[in-house]
């Protein structure tokens, strides 16, 4: 079995197999990047990660020093390698959802609605309004968890500790929140093609509002802990420095455009579920620093809240799930205190009142329901910016292709522009200011 390769790419290779060619990319010009010393140079290649907590974890940073100026930044993804979109080709549509919920982890329902709606485009099926007001809801809680992460990360990474436990404590509130709706903390499942697993349980509307009482004080304690710390102001600062125009030459969306004085939110521009009806501000900066996207994200949390009250106070009685019962699965969960299940009332009539019932609740569960051939490209607005699904069905019962533009891989290509020419200590702050979630950028 040969291999050949390709003289214009030394570092990719094919070769033939049973199953069809393989491709094969190594990667080999570390030894020239990393091994190469220039004759009376002083240089020091540092590498930063994948453990390092400055680095999200699992993004490594190749750093070329010149005392304590970076001369070189270099970024190595791929340490969570999940496989996510290959994985969606072998599960039906409703299954998807499960897989694109746990890409960026911090905010999955954004990943269940982008994907959703890609799958409703395609089907051509329109949602029940009741459902699209929760999917607002729950986004809008989440963009505020993602946020309160942000910060928090933010400040662990600079040294603010109290701005890191003061984050995760706000964010247990919203966590509580979604657990009540959705049965899970993290990586719900519950936004589904054709509207949502379930409808909001009782209490949860009283609960949101009592957390929309309680958060604008929480926020203003942000602002008295770190917006006027001298420190915290100077770590911010004119780090990680990138303006509108090296924005829109790299891609780079969400906060970090927004913190050059472009108002880019796809809500307003692009708008979805009908967030043009929404009374909200996009808000902005124009100091292109790590700064600006600290203020901005600390703006963009309350700007979350104002949206979330609006949308309770159109919450009317209906639906959450479209009417076509080969689509509607699973239209009858309930929550319990064993978590998610079908209802009772939904058990007993498949299972002994309706033999049609059961052998299409098997059909449906077992093999899924099948999508017309096409393909669309459904962009929303993730904490992180601009989260795209362009899903291909060739009319099967499974997506032919499910490919993700997300915004933590796209904008990880600022960072040797954030950093190269800077101080060691920036590129920490310039990282955390793009805030990446590497589950999104290693799908």
């Amino acid at each position: 079995m040969s291999t050949t390769y390709n003289p214009a790419d030394p570092y990719a290779g094919s070769r033939e197999t049973t199953e069809g060619r393989v491709y094969t990319v190594t990667g080999g010009d570390w030894d020239q990047t990393l091994g190469s010393e220039t004759l009376g140079e002083e240089r020091l290649v540092v590498n930063m990660g994948p453990q390092h907590p400055s680095t999200h974890g699992v993004l490594r940073l190749v750093l070329d020093l010149e005392g304590e100026t970076v001369t070189k930044a270099r970024v190595v993804v791929g340490y969570l390698h999940t496989g996510i979109e290959k994985n969606t080709e072998y599960r039906n549509w409703t299954q998807g959802t499960t897989f694109v919920t746990r890409m960026d982890y911090l905010s999955p329902l954004y990943n269940e609605a982008g994907y959703c709606m890609a799958v409703e485009k395609l089907l051509g099926v329109e949602v029940p309004q009741r459902a699209r007001t929760i999917r607002v809801l729950v986004m809008e809680l989440n963009r505020i968890a993602s946020h309160l992460v942000a910060l928090a990360t933010f400040g662990m990474e600079m040294g603010a500790l109290t701005g890191m436990t003061n984050g995760f404590r706000e964010r247990e509130m919203v966590l509580d929140l979604l657990e009540e709706i959705t049965g899970l903390r993290m990586n719900h499942a519950y936004i589904r093609p054709g509207g949502l697993a379930q409808d909001l349980p009782p209490g949860a509307v009283e609960h949101i509002r009592e957390f929309l009482e309680v958060m604008p004080a929480r926020v203003a304690d942000f602002h008295k802990l770190l917006t006027g710390q001298p420190i915290w102001q100077a770590r911010l600062k004119d780090a990680g420095y990138l303006d509108v125009t090296g924005c829109v030459a790299l891609g780079i969306t969400g906060p970090v455009l927004r913190a050059t004085g472009l108002p880019w939110d796809l809500r307003k521009v692009e708008p979805y579920l009908g967030y043009e009806t929404y009374d909200f501000e996009v808000p902005t900066a124009d100091t292109c620093d790590a700064w600006g996207r600290y203020l901005v994200r600390m703006a963009e949390v309350n700007e979350s809240m104002k949206i979330i009250a609006q949308a309770l106070d159109r919450l009317e009685p209906g639906p959450v799930m479209v009417e076509d019962k080969k689509i509607a699965w699973p239209a009858q969960l309930s929550l319990g205190p064993d978590g998610m299940g079908n209802s009772l009332d939904h058990v007993r009539h498949i299972m002994g009142q309706s033999m049609e019932a059961l052998i299409h609740h098997f059909k449906l569960v077992t093999e899924g329901f099948r999508v017309p051939a096409g393909q669309v490209y459904v962009p929303i607005e993730s904490p992180r910016g601009e989260l795209g699904y362009h899903v291909v069905s060739d009319g099967g019962t499974r997506p032919w292709r499910v490919h993700v533009r997300d915004p933590s891989f796209v904008n990880l290509q600022a960072t040797a522009a954030m950093s190269e020419g800077g101080m060691i200590a920036d590129v920490i702050a310039a990282i955390a200011s793009l805030d990446p979630v590497m589950g999104g950028c290693d799908r």
